[in-house]
């Protein structure tokens, strides 16, 4: 098992995608989804997955079911106040990017709970993106 990650939607969904005879679509971000001892999923990367699944309702039921399993290494993180109020600083912060609410809570989750692993698809962003108190420490994205 490797450390924990925080989940960004992109990367979920790749890590979750099957192919027809239900191989990985993306080996590597699968790979790193299972290898993590822990996955983050904050509460506004479940909702952007329901507007994105919208018409896989049979996949959505099944991550709902692993997400809130207690036997799944998931663990759902329901943003607190200050975790809102911070997305909004780093989107000001790093306003050319255009974060918006899910990614800038995405990096105040992986912040605040000092998991500065993000399994993400959205590399421009999530490459800038830095976190802390001075805005420096940056985030290892996986795969």
């Amino acid at each position: 098992m490797t450390r924990p990650i925080v989940a960004d939607t992109g990367g979920l969904l790749r890590a979750l995608a099957r192919g027809a005879a239900g191989e990985p679509s993306f080996p590597d971000y699968e790979a790193a989804l299972t290898s993590a001892s822990l996955v983050v999923v904050p509460a506004l990367v479940l909702a952007e997955l329901d507007d994105f699944l919208r018409d896989e309702r049979v996949a959505m039921r099944k991550l709902i079911a692993e997400v809130f399993d207690p036997a799944t290494r998931y663990e759902y993180e329901l943003p607190l106040p200050s975790d809102v109020v911070r997305a909004l600083e780093l989107d000001a912060r790093f306003k050319d990017l255009e974060i918006g609410l899910v990614d800038g809570t995405v990096a105040a989750v992986a912040e605040r709970r000092k998991i500065y692993r993000v399994l993400t698809a959205d590399r421009r962003d999530f490459g800038v993106i830095r976190v802390g108190p001075r805005f420096s420490q940056p985030l290892e994205l996986l795969p």
